[in-house]
């Protein structure tokens, strides 16, 4: 059963960036709603895909580095990994089968 990890600007190259396969980055706070309300989507995309794609969560309020390189304006936002590279990029809640579609895209 796969889960839904952390990142922050510690291990953010070696979890995301190096990874070898497709990594969602889910950029959210603590006291951000639909934040909350997107959280369990992806553990239920984390469990559904296993180990073919990676979910990390990323706190805009401690790893404001982060959030600033990669240009986040609004939370939630995911930003989808391949190879290094900003794929693509949803913001806002999601519906369950678009995350898995375009992380299933990816890998």
């Amino acid at each position: 059963m796969a889960t839904v990890g952390k990142a922050d600007i510690a291990n953010f190259d070696q979890t995301v960036l190096k990874s070898d396969k497709p990594v969602l980055v889910d950029f959210w706070a603590e006291w951000c709603g639909p934040c909350r309300t997107l959280g369990p989507v992806l553990d239920e995309v984390a469990n559904e895909l296993g180990e073919k794609a990676q979910i990390v969560k990323v706190n805009v309020d401690e790893n404001g580095e982060l959030a600033q390189q990669y240009g986040i304006r609004g939370i939630p936002t995911m930003i989808f990994f391949k190879g290094g590279q900003a794929a693509k990029t949803l913001v806002g809640v999601q519906p369950k089968e678009e995350i898995k579609k375009t992380l299933e895209e990816l890998a």
